[in-house]
This record gives structure tokens, sequence and C-alpha cells, in this order.
């Protein structure tokens, strides 16, 4: 018998009807699932989503071959798309002391209503926030624009758009964005000590290519790598002062 997964649907009053449903699968399967049996990744990320709860909280075996990969690595996700918005919403909301986001337009971000409310509550409790744009105006983003396939245009049509939903952030205290000048091969999200870094591939939009889940834990693991590489970033980024 699977209890988490009972009682996180117990939780969000979904009964396995709602579940079959929302997933287009048989009402049968949710019940094998009840019993045990493990999902395929596609089904899991979609009930943690529908149940608003981290994938870990209702597999935990699953969590737990995920941490056997490497050192501090949580978990791999083929896809950006492919992490759970039930993810995104812990990391940011679990921070207390620390928020960095570093990308070239990472529009998906400030898209998010919810995210923006989360960032805006934890700025209001202390939290340091450190957001890292592309400038649209930099050879860099013009020649990401066309590595993705979109056009130059495009991408720093993007960042502006980032800037413009991050204006609800404008005289939030301990927020700070910056725009940088870097060839990025990879962006970074940093809660405190977890970090979702989306690694770059050429002629792949970022949305397509993987995320990696990091827990920092030693100075020399793989997070203290991207940890140093974004603030070498954020030195040499210059603040942008045209309203957040």
């Amino acid at each position: 018998m699977n209890d988490h997964l009972r009682n996180a649907m117990l939780a969000a009053r979904i009964t396995p009807t709602d579940v079959a449903a929302a997933l287009t699968v048989d009402p049968k399967t949710v019940h094998r699932w009840l019993q045990g049996r493990i999902p395929y990744p596609r089904h899991r990320w979609a009930i943690a989503d529908l149940l608003q709860v981290h994938e870990a909280d209702l597999w935990p075996q699953v969590a737990q071959q995920h941490l056997a990969l490497a050192g501090d690595v949580r978990a791999i996700y083929p896809h950006r798309w492919a992490v759970p918005q039930s993810v995104w919403h812990a990391l940011f909301q679990g921070a207390t002391e620390e928020i960095d986001i570093l990308t070239y337009s990472g529009l998906f971000l400030p898209e998010d209503g919810k995210i923006l409310d989360t960032l805006t509550a934890r700025a209001h409790t202390g939290v340091k926030i450190r957001i890292l744009l592309g400038d649209p105006n930099s050879p860099q983003v013009a020649r990401r624009g066309t590595d993705e396939g979109i056009g130059p245009e495009v991408m720093a049509a993007r960042i502006k758009n980032a800037l413009t939903l991050y204006r609800r952030l404008h005289d939030v205290p301990n927020v700070e964005i910056r725009l940088h000048r870097t060839v990025l091969y990879n962006s970074i999200f940093r809660a405190d000590n977890e970090l979702l870094v989306n690694l770059h591939a050429y002629a792949t939009p970022a949305a397509n290519a993987p995320v990696m889940h990091l827990h920092h834990k030693e100075e020399q693991g793989a997070a203290a790598v991207y940890l140093t590489s974004f603030v070498h970033i954020w030195t040499a980024a210059a603040p942008h002062h045209d309203e957040i």
C-alpha cells in the first residue's frame, strides 16, 4: 500500500476517479498505484502537481534512488518542462536566506503569478533575492537566440517581457536585478542550499534541456561549482535601474 499517496489524496480531497480523469488513465490504474505500484515518471510528476506536493513525498523510494546517483545530486529531469510546478514552488517557498536566479530570460518564472507572490513574500521576510537576466542589447543574447533557432529579436523580446513582469517587485526590499553579458552554459535557480541547474545545449531551447537538482553540502561539491559561477557573473553584471 502507498499510504503517502493515499493520505495526500485525502488531504487534498481528491478521489481516485479525480486522479484518473486528470491524468486520462483508467481508475483501475490509480488503484494499482494506491496498492503500491510505482507510476511512470510523467504520471508521478502529474500527480505531484495535482496534489501540490513534491514527488518525493509520495514515493520516497524514488527519491532514494535519485540520491544514490551521486553525492549532492538529488534528481535529474530529462527536460525543464518535465520539472513539476510543485518543485519550482517548493524551491522558492523553502528559502530562508537567499534566492538566486541566473538565466537569459527565464520568462516562465515571472509568468507564474504564484512564484512572483512567493518572491515578494520571501523578500519581505528578509530573504536576499538576486535576479540575473541577459542584457537584451548584448551580442551574447543575440547569439543565444540564433543558437536556439528563434532569432535574436525574439530572445531580446523575452527578456524585456520578463523585466516588465518583474516590475511587481519594484520597491520590494531585498530584491535586486542585474543584466549580464555572459555566454551561459546553464541557467541556475537557487534557494539556500537547493539548486535547479538547467543545462544549455546548442540548437536546443532551454525548456527542452535537462535539469539537475543539486543540494549544496560540500565546498568541493558540484553545487559549489555553480554557486561560484553565479557570484562571478553577478559581480560583473550591471544593475538594472529602469523600474524593475
